[in-house]
């Protein structure tokens, strides 16, 4: 069965690829079930998993600040706070992921999968990006927001998940060195994408279908 782990700017179509290329492999789409499982296992609300979870935009500036000195989008540096609690949450998501790559697989979006499943070798690891400007009218075109204020939380998204991810796993998130498919998002249509994904997939032996 395997595991698909995508990983997706803000604007390159990742929430609309990832459960397309999961219907396709006949896999199910692990989304917002991962900080429900994170929830009951440090037995909080699922809204504070969620608002500690790498892929919820609300939640990721209060993550990021309790990780201790990251870079603000406006300058200086976020304020320390509880650093064991985002550990936590950071350890029980892993936990999560590895259950579901030893058991019936799937397709992950965010949470540093291609990171956390790494040395796996039934799990393909997939990085839909773009350049800014293109990914900035992506966004907007699916939005019913103005451009700015779109920018402005596209701006403080990517920040947000890459300080998350170079302050667990010491990397780039946007490095094609974790990836063995990365894909411009914004430059072909969104069925082309899942296409591609879904090929890359099962030539991996991945995928039910």
């Amino acid at each position: 069965m395997g595991v698909v782990t995508i990983s997706a700017a803000y604007g390159a179509a990742g929430a609309e690829v990832a459960p397309a290329v999961a219907e396709r492999l006949g896999l199910p789409f692990h989304d917002r079930a991962i900080p429900a499982q994170v929830a009951g296992r440090l037995g909080v609300p699922v809204e504070e998993a969620e608002a500690n979870d790498e892929t919820v935009v609300r939640g990721l500036w209060r993550l990021v600040a309790s990780l201790g000195t990251m870079p603000d989008p406006v300058g200086g540096v976020l304020p320390t706070s509880a650093l064991p609690d985002a550990r936590a949450y950071r350890q029980q998501t892993e936990r999560v992921l590895a259950e579901i790559t030893s058991g019936a697989g799937g397709v992950v979006l965010g949470r540093a999968g291609a990171m956390v499943l790494r040395d796996r070798p039934d799990v393909l690891h997939v990085r839909l990006d773009g350049p800014p400007d293109r990914r900035l009218a992506a966004a907007v075109q699916r939005s019913d927001r103005s451009a700015e204020e779109v920018r402005r939380e596209m701006v403080a998204t990517d920040r947000a998940r890459e300080a998350y991810v170079r302050h667990f796993y010491r990397c780039d998130p946007a490095s094609a060195q974790h990836y063995h498919l990365v894909i411009d998002g914004t430059a072909l249509p969104v069925q082309t994408v899942v296409d591609l994904v879904v090929t890359a997939a099962r030539a991996r032996g991945i995928g039910l279908r």
